[in-house]
């Protein structure tokens, strides 16, 4: 099998925490069951850009389960699990190509690998492989040939939204980031506490007590601040949008600009999906000692660059801590090279919060293999069927019983004569 990974030899620990994973994956492990019985993906070829995790091979095994042949690359650089790629090689036979720490070009290489084996759908986690797929010098022949593709995270969509805006979107897309059982549960409470896991396996620094800085109140970093505050820290919120900043406000945080906040910070957070949100300005307000990371998808809400110039001198004083000394004396510690801490120094989001991520993304799939035809070159939510069925199935899972409408109460909410 064509695959490149760091070795073979690490597939048996890989297989036993992908198991482990399952155990906490319900919902996802109900669809590969029905999968393997109705192989509703039969003679799809499917590539997917994703972290290579223990959550995404489970997910990898469900597709294959429905018939799927999948190709597997890494969506950042410092998110994959050698030992998880390794027993997706050796136990499940599913070409992967990614190696933790592998540099920029060994990385679009691998993404390159995942496309020449002529998906018909893709799958994606920041959109490379789309935006690859659309390249001046890519063969035309492999992007004609996929007829869907899906968006597991809102930088992702972002970046579609924007092609298909601009008409150069080349094949419907759905946006799975955008379902209500992922960005309400993935991106608040799997973001909210990898963050936080991330930050201190890397530091081991205590939480409570600190005054900690977010920059950005999106469903990430709202997950974030609570599970932060949740720990006794002192939470200060910055944005540029109106209406999330009066959120923050409302759920009981400080809420400042940048060059103010960062001046009390022993931790800054960027969860933005935007560029520089970190600058030159904000490095030089800093306090001595402050823990800068980025939780958001690129490694460029910090401006490394900003931070280099103002240095005298950098050193490497814990595996993911890069200590800057400024001109002044002060020192500035950079967390898993602005890339995603909770990947980089941690395994990313709880098996049971990816369930239902990979659950959309599974059931996403079907939908596209049966539907294609009729969508057009555009990014889609999530039909509201699978985002019910995917709530149900995770309910049952942990055995939680609801509420059902009686007629008379359907009958009320229906009608607009019955307003007394």
């Amino acid at each position: 099998m064509d695959c490149d990974i760091k070795s073979r030899d690490l597939a048996a620990e890989g297989k036993q925490r992908i198991d482990w994973a399952d155990r906490f994956m319900p919902v996802l492990r109900l669809i590969r069951e029905r999968f393997e019985k109705d192989r509703p993906l039969e003679g799809i070829r499917a590539a997917a850009c994703l972290h290579v995790t223990t959550e995404t091979a489970n997910l990898m095994r469900a597709l294959k389960a429905g018939g799927a042949e999948v190709v597997l690359c890494a969506s950042n650089p410092l998110s994959t699990q050698d030992d998880v790629a390794a027993s997706l090689v050796v136990h499940d036979e599913i070409p992967v190509f990614a190696i933790n720490g592998e540099d920029t070009e060994t990385y679009y290489q691998h993404i390159d690998a995942a496309i020449n084996s002529g998906p018909m759908i893709t799958m994606d986690d920041g959109a490379d492989l789309v935006s690859r797929l659309h390249g001046e010098d890519m063969n035309p022949a492999f992007v004609e040939n996929v007829f869907a593709g899906t968006e597991e995270t809102t930088t992702g969509v972002i970046r579609l939204k924007s092609m298909a805006n601009e008409g150069v979107l080349k094949y419907p897309i759905i946006a799975v980031n955008d379902a209500k059982t992922k960005h309400f549960f993935d991106n608040r409470y799997g973001t909210g506490q990898s963050t936080l896991d991330g930050i201190i396996r890397a530091t081991n620094v205590l939480i409570a007590g600190s005054t900690v800085v977010v920059a950005g109140y999106g469903w990430c970093g709202r997950g974030f601040a609570n599970r932060a505050r949740g720990l006794g820290a002192n939470v200060i919120v910055t944005e540029v949008d109106a209406l999330n900043a009066l959120e923050a406000v409302m759920d009981g945080f400080r809420v400042l600009p940048m060059p103010k906040a960062v001046t009390e910070a022993d931790v800054v957070v960027t969860i933005t999906g935007d560029i520089h949100v970190l600058r030159r300005e904000h490095f030089e307000a800093m306090k001595d000692g402050a823990l800068i990371c980025n939780s958001g998808h690129f490694n460029v809400e910090i401006n490394i660059e900003d931070l280099e110039e103002l240095s005298i001198e950098k050193n490497v004083v814990r595996n993911y801590v890069e200590e800057y000394t400024l001109k002044d004396g002060r020192k500035l510690h950079l967390l898993g090279e602005g890339r995603l801490i909770n990947l980089a120094s941690a395994e990313g989001h709880p098996a049971s919060v990816m369930d239902m991520s990979f659950a959309n993304q599974a059931l996403s799939l079907e939908y596209i293999t049966q539907n294609h035809q009729s969508l057009e070159n555009n990014v889609y939510d999530v039909p509201a069927s699978i985002d019910d069925e995917v709530a149900r199935l995770k309910l049952a899972a942990l055995g939680v019983d609801i509420d059902a409408l009686t007629e008379e109460q359907e009958k009320y909410l229906n009608s607009w004569e019955m307003g007394t």
